[in-house]
């Protein structure tokens, strides 16, 4: 394992055994609510395992957290400017996903930028969203997506962008050949 990535990984671990132990949550009550197994979150919370972007979504939902404020602490006093090189990567090594965290969520600002790059053949697959009702904006940069909203499909290619509220269950899918790379705007409601 990188050196880099296993220090971002044992931070993740530190950060979800802060959430959960802040809520006064018990390992077993947290698989209760996530329907993931107390062993898997024990692996995940002592960093012995990296979480995928779908065990994320269910522990995002969990607490009500986006993803972006799930993966990091908000920041007191967050800069104006971010340089590329202050925008943390997360890696899905099951899938294959990258998210850089372009504006990370910061306090007094609703929205947040990412850029998403996911594999050719690749799905990520969210059975609700971490808050209800979450606005987002998908924008195409490079390849094909199939997004998947409550059951309606929507196929998107370069320059394409999709726009709608988060209420239910959704899937990111990359048909192929080619990755997919894109955009997504978030905005709490």
């Amino acid at each position: 394992m990188e050196e880099g990535q296993e220090s971002h990984d044992l931070r993740l671990a530190e950060r979800l055994a802060e959430l959960r132990i802040g809520q006064g949550w018990s390992l077993e009550q947290l698989a209760q609510l996530t329907g993931i197994s107390r062993a898997t979150l024990s692996r995940v919370e002592r960093a012995e395992t990296s979480p995928t972007a779908s065990l994320l979504g269910k522990l995002s939902a969990a607490y009500g957290l986006t993803t972006s404020r799930l993966l990091m602490a908000l920041e007191d006093n967050p800069p104006e400017l971010i340089r590329r090189a202050q925008q943390p990567v997360w890696h899905d090594r099951e899938t294959g996903f990258e998210r850089l965290s372009v504006s990370a969520p910061a306090p007094g600002f609703r929205a947040e930028l990412i850029s998403g790059l996911l594999k050719s053949g690749a799905t990520i697959s969210y059975d609700s969203p971490p808050v209800d009702g979450l606005e987002q904006h998908i924008w195409m940069l490079e390849g094909v997506l199939e997004f998947t909203l409550d059951g309606h499909c929507y196929r998107l290619e370069a320059g394409d962008c999709l726009r709608f509220h988060l209420h239910g269950t959704s899937s990111f899918h990359v048909p192929g050949p080619q990755d997919a790379r894109y955009a997504i705007v978030i905005s709490r409601p």
